[in-house]
């Protein structure tokens, strides 16, 4: 799905890049494996297609510190035959080192022809020259490190961002065979909650000594009732929330959540992540000028409205 996203994106008139701290002949096989070219027995062999589908790849990004621009890192560019790397700035071939000028075997060969330059280094102001990015919103970039990759790239820089959290795709199923268990828990926390405030009143009304004793008694009696109904529902809640904690993971239960508040990386996806997703190539499921909004956020005096 990787590769018909990809083109899908080029037809569009976007420009995409790629950036990795892996090395040029690390990422050269796995970007050859994602897009179906294995190199093994009875499969394509490799080749440099792939880089086609980018404007710009760039390798040994040491991310996270590429996305500060401050941070003065040389950029190479790589002779994908060779591994090789010549020194630039900003794309620009230079002079080796200590040499006078370049020599005819330091750039790339002419016949050797491919989709795309590779550079290694080099921090993100490179990165906006070599693609003449004008402002940081116009950039999706798309990353499963929520610190490493979309921390950085939306706090420092602005950017809009993706993180692929492949664990949800089998959340999403888990939650919706729930559902009819969730129903059962907001049943539940309902009736404990009509409970409470019955017998608060109940006990008030004790303290205050205003009945007679007739009346004393059946109030007592009647909160004896309910304090033993709370009791086994809550036991009921507890046995119904632990079967379910456990559907998702034995130990940590859902993903996303702390009982029933997020748990702290919930919270990092919803300040820095414009969107998520369990794997970028969902994206071929909408069209490429699709405007992405967020959803409406409710305070605990709208929910029980919003939910009507």
């Amino acid at each position: 799905m990787i590769v018909p996203m990809l083109k899908m994106l080029r037809n569009s008139g976007r420009m995409t890049f790629l950036v990795t701290n892996s090395l040029w002949d690390y990422t050269h096989v796995v970007m050859n494996y994602l897009c179906g070219k294995c190199g093994g027995s009875g499969t394509a062999p490799r080749d440099d297609e792939w880089l086609d589908y980018f404007d710009v790849v760039i390798t040994g990004s040491s991310k996270p510190g590429f996305f500060k621009d401050e941070i003065r890192v040389p950029l190479f560019e790589v002779d994908i035959r060779t591994g090789m790397l010549q020194n630039t700035d900003n794309g620009t071939p230079l002079a080796r080192i200590g040499g006078s000028g370049l020599s005819p075997g330091s750039l790339p060969q002419k016949e050797v022809k491919q989709g795309c330059r590779v550079f290694q280094g080099g921090n993100v102001g490179h990165l906006h020259q070599l693609l003449s990015i004008e402002a940081s919103s116009q950039v999706l970039y798309v990353g499963d490190h929520i610190y490493g990759d979309i921390l950085r790239s939306k706090k420092q820089l602005g950017w809009r961002t993706m993180l692929v959290v492949p664990e949800l795709e089998r959340e999403l199923e888990l939650i919706c065979e729930s559902k009819d268990v969730r129903k059962e828990f907001r049943w539940l926390r309902q009736q404990r909650d009509l409970i409470e405030d019955k017998l608060q009143w109940l006990k008030w009304a004790l303290k205050s000594k205003v009945n007679d004793e007739e009346e004393e008694h059946r109030t007592s009696f009647e909160v004896n009732e309910l304090q033993l109904e709370m009791e086994r529902i809550r036991e009921l809640h507890r046995k119904r929330q632990r079967e379910c904690h456990k559907k998702f993971h034995e130990i940590w239960g859902q993903l996303l959540k702390t009982g029933y508040q997020n748990s702290r990386f919930a919270n990092q996806v919803e300040r820095f992540a414009c969107l998520y997703t369990s794997q970028v190539t969902n994206l071929c499921y909408y069209s490429p000028n699709k405007c992405y909004r967020t959803s409406e956020d409710c305070m605990p005096h709208e929910f029980d409205i919003v939910e009507l």
